[in-house]
C-alpha cells in the first residue's frame, strides 16, 4: 500500500511538473511569440495497476516479500535467506507456517530474539530421554518401537525441530536463537537396541540425537560396542559421558572424603580419556546416572572439564536455566500419545515486568 501512495504521488508530481512548464500567454500589444516547434506528447502515466511492483524490498535486517503462488516458508528461505532449513524463521516471526498469494510475507535476516523471553514469558525446550526400546514394551523403560516410532512421527506432523545438545547449549549461552517449537532427544546408557530400532526412524525423518552413555556398558551383550558408537558418531549423532559404573555420584552416607574422592575420580575423568582413546574425543557433556545430583557433585562435575550436566525433572527448560541442572523429561512405555504430547510445553506463561 506504501508503494502504491509513492507511485500515485510520483505521477501526481510528474503532471504538476508539466503544467509548471507551460509558455506564459503573450501580453496585449505585444509581439506575438514565434510559433513553438511541436514537441512530441509526453507518455501517459501508467496506471498504477499497471506498474509491476519489485519482487522483495530489503533492509539490513529484514525482507518483505509477496508470497506467489505455490510458495512456503520452505521456497522463501531457500531463495531469500540461501537455506531452506531457516523456514523456521519465517513461521516464527510471521506466527503462521500456511501462505496465500499476493500475502506480505516478513523474512528476517538474522535471529531478532536469542533469549527467547518476551514480555508474556519465556520459551522452554523439552529434552526428553529415553533408554531401552524392544519389539514390545517391558517394564517403564523399554518402550515398543511401535510406541516410539509412532512419537517421532508426531513431532515431525506437528512441527517440531529436533536439535542438538550442542545447539542447545548454545541457546543457554545467547550465541544461537531456536524455533518456538524445539525439541532435544536424548538416549541413555548405550543399548544395542539404538542400532536397530531407533536409528533408522531417526534417519528417516532426519532427526538427530544424543547418546550419554557409561563405559562399563560399552561392549556389553546388549550394549553398544566402540565401533558401533564410532559408526553412529559418523553419522552426526552426539556420543556424551554417563559416568562409568552408573552409580549415584552423590556421597554415600558416611563415606570418607578421599573414598569419595576417588570414586568421583573413576566416575567422572577415568571416561574422558577413555573417550579420547576409543572416540577420538572428550566428552564434555554429562547426563546424572538416575538424575541424581547435589551442590557437591555439580562442583565436581564442573572442575572435571565438563559444560553441561542433565538430571531427570518433568520439565522444560528456558535460555536462564542452569548449564549443570538441564531437566529431561523421561519417556515411560506405558505412555499414551496424549501422555507424551504433555511433556512437550514449549513456552512458560508469566508477565515479564
Amino acid at each position: 500500500m506504501v508503494v502504491r501512495r509513492v507511485l500515485a504521488l510520483a505521477g501526481s508530481l510528474i503532471l504538476l511538473g508539466a503544467c509548471a512548464a507551460a509558455p506564459p500567454r503573450p501580453e496585449t500589444g505585444a509581439a506575438p511569440a514565434p510559433t513553438p516547434v511541436a514537441q512530441p506528447a509526453p507518455p501517459p502515466v501508467q496506471p498504477e495497476a499497471a506498474r509491476p511492483l519489485p519482487e522483495a524490498f530489503e533492509s539490513e535486517d529484514f525482507v518483505v516479500a509477496l508470497a506467489k503462488p505455490g510458495d512456503t516458508p520452505e521456497s522463501l528461505a531457500a531463495r531469500h535467506l540461501g537455506d531452506p532449513a531457516k523456514a523456521w524463521m519465517i513461521e516464527d516471526y510471521n506466527e503462521t507456517a500456511t501462505l496465500s498469494p499476493g500475502q506480505e510475507v516478513v523474512i528476517p535476516k538474522r535471529p531478532w530474539n536469542l533469549s527467547g523471553v518476551v514480555p508474556a514469558g519465556y520459551q522452554l525446550v523439552p529434552v526428553l530421554c529415553y533408554h531401552d526400546i524392544g519389539p514390545q514394551a517391558r517394564g517403564r523403560l523399554v518402550l515398543a518401537v511401535k510406541s516410539f516410532e509412532e512419537q517421532m512421527r508426531y513431532l515431525k506432523a506437528q512441527g517440531y525441530r529436533v536439535v542438538s545438545v550442542r545447539e542447545f547449549l548454545e541457546f543457554l549461552s545467547l550465541k544461537r536463537q531456536l524455533p518456538k517449537k524445539t525439541v532435544v532427544l536424548t538416549f541413555d546408557d548405550g543399548w544395542k537396541s539404538f542400532r536397530q530400532y531407533v536409528h533408522p526412524i531417526l534417519k528417516e525423518l532426519e532427526f538427530g540425537a544424543t547418546l550419554f552413555i557409561y563405559t562399563d556398558f560399552v561392549g556389553a551383550r546388549i550394549g553398544l560396542t566402540w565401533d558401533e558408537l564410532k559408526a553412529l558418531a559418523a553419522e552426526g549423532l552426539d556420543v556424551q559421558a554417563h559416568s562409568k559404573t552408573h552409580g549415584d555420584m552423590r556421597r554415600r552416607p558416611g563415606e570418607p572424603d578421599d573414598e569419595y574422592g576417588k570414586r568421583m575420580q573413576a566416575e567422572l575423568v577415568q571416561p574422558l580419556a577413555l573417550f579420547q582413546r576409543q572416540m577420538g574425543q572428550t566428552p564434555r557433556i554429562l547426563a546424572y546416572p538416575y538424575g541424581s545430583h547435589d551442590d557437591d557433585v555439580t562442583k565436581r562435575v564442573r572442575e572435571a572439564g565438563y559444560v553441561a550436566g542433565f538430571d531427570v525433572r518433568r520439565q522444560g527448560n528456558p535460555s536462564f536455566v542452569h548449564r549443570l541442572t538441564v531437566h529431561r523429561s523421561q519417556v515411560y512405555s506405558e505412555m499414551s500419545l496424549e501422555d507424551f504430547a504433555k511433556n512437550l510445553n514449549v513456552f512458560s506463561q508469566e508477565a515479564i515486568k
